[in-house]
């Protein structure tokens, strides 16, 4: 879920398309892309896609179609995996499970009914991810040439890093966590623009593009002091303090400078959470996204040739997708002209 800063983020984040990504290197949040597929990708009672042993197919359903439509916009993608999650974030890890249990029931009793679209809602909010999942992710990746990097921990950590080095571009994610670990560019809803049903109306989902500096810049503040407003706000490591959002946060930044002094004055709030605030646990939080565990031993990415028979092998043999799609599908990439000329968009991404 990450931190919520969407209100502050709205002011500077913009609109792009595929175009402007023309030969860029896109290091993608593989666990977060994955979910969404897992929540977004079911059939109309709400139920994921499964093969005939009853195996859930909507994640490589997901990345097959998906990857395939950065390939044809001349983009490179990276797909990052996240290593095992620090130990701050197992609360939040195990409230994520009752609140899927709880949906779970939800849902079935939607479909017992017969209200589909309650059954379908309540589902969304019940995808796993189990290791066979995840191998098999990256086995599809791998057959269609794209680099796999494995995180030591946060994918979204990786992915900041490897952009502040220059081995990508930008960073893919939904979470606004990317910029607190320094991801210099964030892209979210990566996917050609699609509509989407909220409260009954359709909201057409443009891709965003957020800028780091243009962020710091807008509100006059450090990367440290937005860690430290995010701290307050809360993430996955630290549920925050209570009171706070994100424009108090920010007010709060912009008044005391730093998180210190906020936690150590006398604003009302602080003092009426005072006994619940552990200022050791919020200084371990401050370093993870400060000095996160970083894998700077991933090997050289390479674009490689497309395994078309093990692609096949894996959708249609092993998971029965349909046959003719996949072809059609695999038909797109053999007829992809790479040699689409590099338009230079680099004014517009300052």
């Amino acid at each position: 879920m990450g931190v919520k800063i969407n209100e502050l983020v709205n002011d500077v984040k913009r609109k792009i398309t595929f175009e402007n990504l023309l030969n860029k290197k896109v290091a993608i949040d593989a666990f977060n892309t994955i979910y969404q597929f897992l929540a977004i990708i079911r059939q109309r009672d709400g139920t994921p896609l499964k093969d005939f042993e009853g195996n859930v197919t909507s994640h490589l359903s997901g990345l097959f179609y998906r990857t395939i439509n950065f390939i044809e916009h001349n983009i490179k993608p990276i797909y990052v995996f996240d290593g095992k999650p620090s130990t701050l974030k197992m609360e939040t890890i195990e409230e994520r499970r009752k609140v899927k249990k709880v949906a779970q029931v939800k849902m079935i009793e939607a479909q017992e009914k017969g209200n589909m679209l309650e059954a379908k809602k309540f589902a969304q909010m019940t995808s796993k991810l189990d290791t066979n999942m995840i191998e098999e992710s990256k086995k599809l990746i791998e057959y269609m040439g794209i680099p796999i990097v494995q995180a030591l921990s946060e994918g979204e950590a990786q992915s900041a890093y490897m952009v502040q080095q220059g081995d990508a571009w930008a960073c893919a994610s939904q979470d606004y966590d990317t910029l607190l670990f320094g991801g210099k560019r964030l892209i979210r809803n990566f996917a050609v623009s699609r509509s989407k049903k909220v409260k009954n109306t359709s909201v057409t989902l443009d891709i965003e593009y957020v800028s780091l500096s243009k962020v710091l810049e807008q509100y006059k503040i450090s990367k440290e002091q937005l860690i430290e407003m995010s701290i307050l706000i809360g993430t996955d490591f630290y549920p925050g303090i209570k009171g706070i959002g994100q424009h108090k946060a920010l007010e709060l930044i912009k008044k005391y400078e730093s998180l210190e002094n906020i936690l150590k004055s006398n604003n009302n709030i602080i003092l009426k959470n005072k006994e619940d605030l552990n200022f050791d646990l919020i200084e371990q939080v401050k370093r993870i996204f400060i000095t996160p565990e970083i894998n700077k031993d991933y090997s050289a990415l390479k674009w490689e040739r497309i395994s078309y028979d093990k692609i096949e092998e894996l959708l249609v043999e092993q998971h029965n997708f349909s046959k003719n799609r996949v072809e059609n599908a695999l038909e797109r990439l053999k007829k992809f002209d790479n040699t689409s000329k590099q338009i230079s968009l680099d004014s517009f991404f300052k």
